[in-house]
């Protein structure tokens, strides 16, 4: 009987001070990279949210090689999301006694990273997935095909 291992660590950052749209930018330029080719982008990159995600993909990194006792070569990146959180209110006095309302939107990041390495002892021992997934390749490339063509004709988009 074989034991599946645990081939996945996260690392959850929550109430972090910027909106869920502006760290979502950062997070689609990291998803399903590997873990030294996400640190050199978010060191890279000019925008704000990059340092707290940075963080946290180091810390989900940390919690691999405590946890799994894995090497961060073999990390990659399997899903990385951004929620909105709690939206901070407050009112900034202005001018004649009146009050102005500040919103601080807050948002939860979470990074779940892979240990590739342990992921393939796993995967190798079922057929019935292999068979399932060539299916499926053959079905993608004929919806791919027929799109090609509808776009290829012309159609919907002339505009004459």
């Amino acid at each position: 009987m074989l034991k599946k291992r645990k081939t996945e660590v996260y690392a959850l950052g929550q109430h972090i001070s910027m909106s869920a749209h502006k760290a979502r930018r950062v997070i689609d330029q990291i998803r399903g990279r590997s873990y030294e080719e996400t640190l050199m982008i978010l060191e890279l990159m000019p925008y704000r949210a990059c340092y707290p995600i940075f963080k946290l993909v180091y810390s989900a990194a940390s919690n691999a090689s405590y946890n799994m006792d894995s090497n961060e070569s073999n990390l990659v990146i399997s899903k990385a999301e951004v929620s909105e959180g709690t939206t901070v209110k407050k009112l900034k006095p202005r001018a004649r006694g009146r009050s102005f309302p500040i919103k601080r939107p807050t948002c939860h990041i979470t990074i779940v990273m892979k240990d590739i390495s342990l992921d393939e002892y796993i995967e190798i021992d079922s057929l019935s997935s292999l068979k399932w997934s060539k299916n499926l390749k053959s079905k993608n490339k004929y919806i791919a095909m027929t799109s090609h063509d509808m776009y290829s004709n012309g159609g919907i988009w002339d505009k004459k």
